[in-house]
């Protein structure tokens, strides 16, 4: 039978003078916000270490009091979470406050606007009390009714809402694992489906022909043209710095990387013609004067000018990539991990074995006339 952990209160005199008081918890437990064994919790409550007059010693004597309060009602927490009992206290929680952490500490965007719709949702107020299929449900109905956030005249697509969601879901998930939750509602709703989207390309003989047209900025050109022949994407191009390209023994020159948008470290081998673009090795940014202005009007003019009749972004560059290599037979598996999927489904929309296998699909594609 497992030792119910006991909660102590102590005191810890600092070299300041002060003292500080902290929890003692024996046998330890597992913090579910780090998923760390914790001995110690300090609470940020400091005392008098020499308390001089009657106030001071009032004061030590107020926060001892109210630190105990504390020890009680963590040593509650701590035996419903072991004994699986209902934590009331718990309840009463700002879920919202929760879930601003967690999708502060994601790295993409897609957490803090979930949370923000969320928010908005609820009214700004919501427990993990709150948290009910019912309200869930109704969260879901919201999304694909929603307008976006930025532009408040236009509904959210179905594709958004099934993002936002599934966040959301993710977030349900992980509470429940932490025994934030007492039911595990995640298992119990349905996803929102993705609506399949056409992905905008270049085909082989308008890349060709966006090359050769003449751009009044050298560094889009270059940058625009290195996605299409390596699949990176904006952000990875924007912080790209000449330390990310390395010589790989057996391989060659190669782009070594973990990628800003899923933090998945990648080996990325170069074809001549990419190597030819970024030009001779300097320090710092490979396209330092590279920026998201270039993306919007200049790129637009750009493409018009290689008279290109499509809705072409600087995104779209990556989906040239993706769709030209498996166009040519290139092994789905290892496309899928030049582009950091993490699932090869997201790579087969488009019709890390090791590096070398990249290999054999270099050349492929290309920006010159043959």
């Amino acid at each position: 039978m497992d030792i119910c952990t006991k909660v102590t209160l102590r005191q810890r005199l600092l070299k300041s003078g002060k003292i500080t008081l902290y929890f003692d918890y024996y046998p330890p437990i597992r913090n579910p916000k780090t998923n760390k064994m914790q001995r110690h919790e300090y609470l940020g409550i400091y005392l008098y270490g020499n308390p001089t007059n009657k106030v001071q010693r009032d004061f030590n004597q107020s926060m001892l009091e109210k630190g105990e309060l504390i020890r009680c009602r963590r040593q509650e927490a701590v035996i419903n979470r072991q004994f699986g009992f209902i934590d009331h206290s718990q309840q009463k929680e700002d879920f919202l406050a929760y879930y601003e952490e967690i999708a502060r500490k994601k790295s993409n965007t897609k957490w803090r606007i979930s949370y923000k719709h969320f928010h908005f949702f609820t009214g700004g107020k919501c427990t993990f009390g709150d948290i009910t299929m019912d309200l869930c449900n109704k969260f879901r109905d919201y999304l694909l009714n929603a307008k976006q956030l930025k532009h408040t005249k236009k509904k959210l697509s179905r594709n958004a809402a099934s993002g936002y969601f599934s966040t959301f879901r993710a977030l349900l998930k992980k509470a429940y694992r932490e025994k934030l939750l007492k039911e595990n509602i995640n298992d119990f709703l349905e996803y929102i489906e993705w609506d399949d989207v056409e992905k905008e390309f270049l085909n082989q003989d308008e890349l060709i022909r966006l090359a050769q047209t003449p751009c009044e900025s050298d560094v889009l050109r270059r940058a625009s043209l290195f996605s299409c022949l390596t699949g990176l994407r904006f952000s990875d191009i924007l912080n790209l710095e000449w330390k990310n390209i390395q010589e790989v023994a057996g391989i060659g020159l190669c782009i070594v990387i973990r990628t800003q948008k899923t933090k998945t470290p990648a080996t990325l081998p170069l074809c001549e013609d990419a190597i030819e673009l970024i030009g001779e090795r300097k320090t710092g940014k490979v396209f330092p004067d590279f920026k998201k202005t270039l993306t919007s009007k200049p790129l637009r003019d750009w493409i018009k000018a290689a008279n290109i009749d499509k809705h072409i972004t600087f995104h779209c560059f990556r989906h040239t990539y993706a769709t030209l290599q498996m166009a040519m037979s290139s092994n789905p598996y290892v496309v899928s991990q030049a582009l950091t999927h993490k699932n090869l489904e997201t790579t087969l929309r488009y019709t890390h074995e090791i590096p070398t296998a990249l290999l054999e699909t270099l050349g492929k594609i290309t920006i010159k006339p043959k």
